[in-house]
């Protein structure tokens, strides 16, 4: 009954406040003023106001809007955790895929294994060198681009 009351004396100041304005030769704004002032007394007439101050004076309505911080805390929390796992299931399942080492026939030779005495010890230094050469690259790269930059 209050809620109503303060909501109707609302609207009318505001109308009166839009009248005035209006007096004066401010038409658009007195209109505007006069919409803004409509909307207490438009809420009140189509109950809202009512259902409004029923909902702030009932603990059943204050349990469920724990219910729903809740639930918002709880979608919240599991989505930083799937954000720090590295996205979904299924972009993980790819990622674990893909970090799998690839079949090799049962029928293959020893030196496609990685296998064997020889081959295995003369691949490695080979390796060495293509990773050396890549390091060497890479600074390479970024002393062209200190040099772009001028430093």
């Amino acid at each position: 009954m209050i809620a109503e009351t303060v909501c109707s004396a609302v609207s009318a100041a505001g109308l009166g406040i839009a009248a005035i304005t209006a007096y004066r030769k401010r038409f658009l704004a007195a209109a505007r003023i006069a919409a803004y002032s409509l909307v207490p007394i438009g809420l009140v007439m189509t109950g809202v106001v009512e259902w409004l101050a029923d909902t702030a004076f009932s603990p059943t309505a204050w349990a469920g809007f724990g219910v729903l911080g809740l639930a918002w805390a709880l979608f919240a929390t599991t989505r930083v955790v799937e954000r720090r796992r590295g996205g979904t299931r299924k972009e993980r399942r790819a990622a674990r895929a893909a970090d799998r080492p690839e079949a090799v026939a049962p029928a293959a030779s020893a030196p496609s294994l990685g296998q064997g005495g020889q081959a295995g010890q003369g691949s490695r230094p080979a390796s060495r060198s293509a990773a050396a050469s890549r390091g060497e690259e890479d600074f390479s790269d970024i002393e062209a681009i200190l040099k772009k930059h001028g430093i």
